[in-house]
């Protein structure tokens, strides 16, 4: 009798933990979570974008929510990136909390632009989400799609500050001392530091900045010529003539001024890498150019003879980049090349005669 009572206690005992053990495990979660699928749009889908259309959706783009095992709030991030690029740098689209995510016609045609891709030219850029639940566990990655777009040219206008003085009329910008006429100073970044070219034909040149295009809201001049700015201080004074680069940082209200010639220099150049070929500077046109023959090779711009400033194309995209990678010259020829620096972004021509 004693040992059937044993045995009962122990039946029961092992029914109890049983059950308290199977309450406590809960849901098991997948090892082997299946990635996001991409559903739409599909694969290769072709958009042409275009200014009318501007404040239009795009495009939708849907996919599965990964199965992990149990009801998890996945987040989701969507990434756009160039082809072949595997994703190495990409460009953060969204991050939403739902399995969906629609950008409109302007949004992308701006994202587009900033990638680098040619306005009225159709090119590819693939796309892909990321679901992550928790840092530890591992993200979950879809598989690309590629879709064609062509996007619409863009006028960005950058925030500027301007440059009057007593240059202006002799130098082609209409009315001495008339902020209305001055050549602007830009902002690429919207930081408050700007940066620009001035053509200042003859000597003694006297300026200063003002922040719209009159003189009631606000200048700024250099009193002590210590290069700091002063509000409504001393005018600052470009001694020589020259084609200036000018930069004016707002934060901490300092700037600085360069006297700049522009060659160009490289392997596709009668002297390599060893000179310069002078540029011509056209005070009506406001662009500096060169006709010269090249080879195949490569070629870059720079000013002063010297390596402190310098542009090439990074992108291919002939906006000039500071510091910029080397142009290909692909044939030998006759060539007319035209180096545009009088407002942002900077950019160049090159055309084979």
């Amino acid at each position: 009798m004693k040992n059937s009572t044993i045995l009962i206690s122990a039946i029961v005992s092992l029914f109890l933990f049983a059950s308290c053990d199977k309450g406590e495990l809960g849901p098991v979660m997948s090892t082997n979570p299946n990635a996001p699928s991409i559903t739409a749009p599909q694969d290769g889908k072709s958009y042409m974008l275009t200014e009318e259309q501007a404040k239009d959706t795009l495009l939708t783009m849907q996919w599965d929510e990964p199965d992990y095992g149990y009801s998890a709030a996945p987040q989701y991030a969507v990434q756009m990136g160039s082809p072949g690029e595997d994703f190495t740098s990409p460009i953060n689209l969204a991050t939403v909390n739902k399995t969906s995510y629609s950008v409109i016609v302007e949004d992308m045609n701006n994202r587009l632009l900033s990638a680098g891709l040619a306005p009225g030219q159709q090119s590819n850029m693939e796309f892909r989400v990321i679901a992550s639940i928790s840092d530890s566990l591992q993200q979950q990655v879809s598989s690309a799609i590629s879709l064609q777009f062509t996007p619409y040219e863009v006028i960005i206008i950058y925030p500027s500050v301007y440059v009057p003085g007593s240059y202006q009329s002799a130098s082609g910008y209409t009315t001495d001392w008339s902020p209305a006429d001055a050549p602007a100073l830009e902002s690429v970044n919207s930081d408050d530091t700007y940066e620009g070219y001035v053509y200042m034909k003859n000597s003694e040149n006297q300026f200063k900045i003002t922040a719209e295009q009159n003189w009631t809201d606000g200048d700024w001049g250099d009193t002590g010529t210590d290069g700091s700015l002063d509000a409504g201080g001393d005018n600052i004074l470009a001694p020589d003539a020259g084609y200036y680069k000018i930069n004016v940082d707002l934060n901490s209200m300092t700037y600085t001024i360069l006297n700049t010639d522009w060659g160009l220099i490289g392997s596709a150049t009668v002297n390599g890498w060893d000179s310069d070929q002078d540029m011509t500077y056209d005070p009506k046109a406001k662009i500096w150019t060169i006709t010269t023959d090249l080879t195949a090779g490569e070629i870059k711009f720079r000013a002063n003879d010297a390596w402190d400033l310098s542009y090439g194309d990074t992108d291919g995209d002939f906006n000039l980049d500071a510091g910029g990678d080397n142009i290909a010259v692909d044939e030998a020829g006759n060539y007319t090349i035209e180096l545009k620096l009088s407002k942002a972004p900077y950019s160049y021509t090159i055309i084979k005669n």
